[in-house]
């Protein structure tokens, strides 16, 4: 049997409400998951269920109320469960890597520069990083002409592509997918699928959330679905919770 990458046993998450008298809405019980390298675990339930809040809970955006996250590499295992926030840091540049559902980038940096930012931040070299982005975006159907554009400019899929070869250009051992195809042609659904696919042949551990049927299917090695580990409202809701 496969050694799992990410083992996650008996996770709780409760929101404090401080803006609402420190009211408490307890958001996830008892949710326990296996990932193992080169295997994609979509997960599965409504919308609003939690799925996102899962993904911010596992890239260190939300921190967790109870359970235990752990990753186990070679030469040992790393519980996140009470990771200091500089620690984080260092594991979404080097590990745990995020696409989004929304672009989120400084502004007035172009596009080939928004991609190639994970691999100079671990100290690759310039031109061999642009090289790289060119070709993702290239790949991506993102017309050269806007590379050289911040981002903000761009169409709401344009800006999907982006995010996307941002996510997959530093090739992380795990990669958590919200919903990265959703804005997207059935061209280009399609590029992001066979991307995917190379990253499971790679070993890439990957957790996705995908609400087009036909691309989960393509894509899912299982399904994990969460309805029994949401008790009451599970969306979110704007909390007084520091990002670390």
């Amino acid at each position: 049997m496969t050694t799992p990458f990410l083992s996650v046993e008996a996770l709780d998450k409760t929101f404090v409400l401080h803006g609402q008298g420190g009211t408490r809405l307890e958001v996830m019980r008892d949710l326990s998951l296996s990932l193992s390298p080169g295997e994609c675990l979509v997960l599965a339930g409504r919308s609003g269920i939690g799925k996102s809040t899962l993904l911010k809970m596992l890239h260190g955006s939300y921190r967790i109320t109870g359970g235990s996250l752990c990753l186990h590499f070679a030469d040992g295992e790393l519980e996140l469960a009470e990771l200091p926030a500089h620690a984080w840091h260092t594991l979404r540049r080097d590990v745990i890597g995020y696409v989004s559902q929304f672009l989120r980038v400084v502004p007035r940096v172009c596009a080939v520069e928004v991609v190639m930012e994970p691999l100079l931040t671990r100290g690759a070299d310039t031109v061999e990083a642009r090289q790289l982005a060119e070709a993702l975006l290239a790949r991506l159907n993102l017309p050269e002409r806007l590379w050289s554009l911040p981002p903000g400019t761009f169409s709401g899929g344009e800006q999907q592509r982006v995010n996307i070869a941002r996510g997959f250009i530093g090739e992380h051992p795990l990669l958590l997918l919200d919903e990265p195809t959703a804005s997207l042609d059935a061209a280009n659904r399609d590029v992001v699928v066979a991307m995917i696919q190379e990253a499971k042949s790679r070993g890439t551990a990957m957790l996705g959330i995908f609400h087009d049927e036909e691309v989960r299917e393509r894509v899912a090695d299982r399904l994990l679905p969460l309805d029994r580990h949401m008790p009451g409202r599970t969306t979110a809701p704007t909390v007084e919770e520091t990002p670390q």
